[in-house]
């Protein structure tokens, strides 16, 4: 019979080194996120007050914010926000709806992918700006027009990237969760589009991008207010200063809607960090 003893330490060896990844703090990581930015903005301040670059090609920062204080005082920019986050909302609630509805049933069953795929591909391939026309024939021009065009640019992403994702839930996890009597809706809800929330959110985030094109096109036909009817009015005012400044807003709801997802992907997968 053998008998084990303990290993006697040995001479000269050292604790192995941590070999994984450790996380920045908190406010060096949004330094160096803004870094870029910043340097840019400082470059654009710099170009146009030195005079390299004309204002009739690109307004200078204090002329964008002089426009922003003007929107401000008259109460436009926010009426303009408003509605503009009335459309989006809208729109993103019906077209990510159905597409995160119809890529969960294609990506489950065999069936469903016979019947939905093709439609869906289809639809994919048709740039949503091409039913402009169309739409407007079948709805006007007024805000059933414009949700509609947003819930359709939406809808395609949505689909795509939950597909992938609920046909990417590993067979076995699926597999265990039915041995535990799991079926039906409580198997779709309870495991397998949390296994697949990744792409779902990765899906919200281009959805989310996407109808803010959508928007642009859809508030410069027959609007009155959006931040899509102020980049109308600066084209026909030659207001250089408003064209920068809805730039700029698009940029800035483009990372708010980055952040936004963001910190709901630390909350619902907090494995992840």
């Amino acid at each position: 019979m053998t008998t084990l003893t303990r290993a006697e330490p040995v001479e000269g060896l050292e604790e192995p080194r941590f070999l994984g990844s450790r996380r920045r703090p908190p406010a060096l990581g949004a330094a160096v996120r803004a870094s870029v930015p910043l340097v840019l903005l400082a470059a654009w301040w710099y170009g146009a007050a030195r005079g390299a670059i004309p204002s009739d090609v690109l307004a200078a920062p204090a002329q964008v914010a002089a426009a922003l204080g003007e929107l401000t005082r008259t109460g436009q920019l926010a009426d303009y926000l408003l509605a503009s986050a009335h459309r989006a909302g809208l729109g993103v609630l019906l077209g990510g709806g159905l597409g995160l509805l119809l890529g969960v049933v294609a990506g489950l069953s065999a069936l469903g992918e016979e019947l939905v795929d093709p439609t869906m591909q289809m639809k994919r391939a048709v740039p949503f700006l091409a039913l402009v026309p169309l739409f407007i024939s079948w709805f006007g021009v007024e805000e059933t027009f414009k949700v509609v065009l947003v819930a359709v640019a939406t809808a395609g992403p949505m689909y795509a990237y939950t597909y992938l994702g609920v046909r990417g839930v590993d067979r076995k996890v699926v597999e265990a969760a039915r041995g535990f009597g799991l079926k039906g809706p409580g198997l779709a809800l309870g495991v397998i589009v949390p296994t697949a929330l990744p792409s779902i959110l990765m899906a919200l985030r281009v959805s989310l991008s996407v109808a803010l094109t959508g928007l642009i096109a859809a508030e410069q036909i027959g609007a009155t207010e959006g931040i899509g009817y102020l980049v109308t009015l600066s084209q026909q005012y030659y207001r250089n200063d408003y064209m920068i400044l809805c730039v700029v807003i698009y940029a800035v709801l483009g990372l708010a809607i980055d952040l936004a997802v963001r910190g709901v992907e630390r909350v619902s997968m907090p494995w992840r960090r």
